[in-house]
């Protein structure tokens, strides 16, 4: 039915390739490129012989805006899903609109050079894309993605106006390692270390890193201290879901993480300022994300779940209503399924449904667009259906 190329070939990507190929009657044909393209190979070489979609592979940089528009026009995808690096999302999206082809992504684009995320560059591209007749999806991963969906439904079905959302990430999972990342060690390690915000009132309240914490008893996961951080999914809800008045963010850390990274801090491992080292520039972050463990590798050692959703507290017939959505993953029956822990598996999944909604004309709309703004119920049916499926409470426990 249709054609697609993943760019990227990390622990989100295999989580996408796989889908793709459990998912062969949308995806009939499927092309990875990487930087390397050895990874491509692996993933062709391991699914090939037991899917009906057809795999091709190929090299290229992700940064080299010609060379990707040659690429897209020489293999005429219906829509690129990129699962690269967020440096990369501007050049992708150029080489998409210079090939004329639809465009999704699971994280919003940053600088590398500068720790921080918006959605403004992105959101710039809005009329270009209008233009020539493509969508593009930004943010369908998990969070962002899932947690846009979940307050489009919630919005959609349960109430007539939402004031309040707490996004909750738990990740209960032990890979036993003194200190890992369970996705990309750079963009984690700048996401957690960067200042917490929140928007209240139409404004952001800016806090300092891990300045806020609250602790929740996660169903599946038990009890857990969990922290408000910036995340990008707060900027574009506050404009798309009617009546918001506060909106937070929260993820959960053990106490020996914290503690390594302050360690880190503080002898400045975690500096994105290059320095030189024996005559040569070198940045501490990344130096130090090539001597951690590959998130990639994390899946047959990790236990435990996860338990990411949002509460929303709003308005229903002039009455107070609250309510929770949210899913619980398994991190070993992702990696019996396809090989990954469960932080790959519930960004790799959503991806490939975005794309498949957008393939089969459910969330094809000329433009760039948030997954809120788009019907949310396709795609909370096919959750259900490829592997998250999501869980309802009516009376949760808030946060204070």
């Amino acid at each position: 039915m249709s054609r697609a190329m993943i760019i990227g070939a990390g622990g989100v990507a295999g989580v996408v390739i796989n889908k793709c190929c459990q998912n062969s009657e949308v995806f009939t044909e499927i092309m990875i490129a990487s930087r390397t393209k050895a990874k491509c190979d692996a993933f062709r070489d391991k699914l090939q012989p037991t899917t009906k979609t057809v795999i091709s592979t190929a090299q290229v940089d992700a940064d080299n805006v010609e060379e990707l528009t040659a690429l897209i026009k020489d293999y005429k995808p219906e829509i690129v899903i990129n699962v690269a690096l967020p440096y990369q999302d501007l050049h992708i999206m150029d080489a998409c609109l210079a090939a004329g082809v639809n465009y999704l992504d699971t994280a919003n684009y940053e600088p590398e050079d500068t720790a921080k995320f918006e959605y403004s560059w992105q959101w710039a591209y809005r009329e270009r894309f209008e233009k020539a007749g493509l969508t593009a999806i930004l943010g369908c991963g998990f969070d962002p993605g899932v947690t846009g969906v979940f307050s489009a439904y919630a919005m959609k079905h349960e109430f007539d106006e939402i004031n309040y959302i707490d996004i909750l990430d738990c990740n209960g999972g032990d890979h036993g390692y003194p200190f890992a990342t369970n996705f990309n060690p750079e963009i984690n390690i700048r996401e957690v270390s960067a200042k917490g915000s929140y928007i209240e009132d139409g404004k952001w309240v800016e806090t300092e890193p891990m300045e806020i914490k609250r602790v929740y008893n996660f169903k599946g996961v038990g009890e857990k201290d969990m922290y408000l951080l910036h995340h990008e999914e707060l900027e574009s809800l506050a404009l798309n879901i009617k009546g918001i008045k506060r909106i937070r963010f929260f993820m959960t850390f053990g106490q020996s993480y914290l503690t390594h990274l302050k360690c880190l801090e503080d002898v400045g491992m975690t500096s994105i300022k290059p320095i030189m080292f024996e005559g040569k520039e070198i940045v501490p972050l990344q130096f130090l994300k090539a001597v951690l463990p590959d998130p990639a590798s994390l899946g047959p050692r990790t236990v435990g779940k996860t338990n990411i959703g949002c509460i929303f507290i709003g308005k229903k017939d002039g009455k107070e209503k609250h309510y929770y959505l949210y899913n619980i993953c398994d991190h070993q029956e992702c990696y019996k399924e396809v090989g990954s822990q469960a932080i790959s598996y519930t960004t790799g999944v959503p991806a490939m449904i975005g794309a498949m909604m957008v393939l089969t004309g459910q969330w094809k709309k000329a433009g760039v667009y948030n997954v809120e703004e788009m019907d949310p119920d396709p795609f909370m049916d096919a959750l259900n259906k490829w592997g998250l499926p999501w869980e309802e409470d009516f009376d949760p426990v808030l946060v204070d």
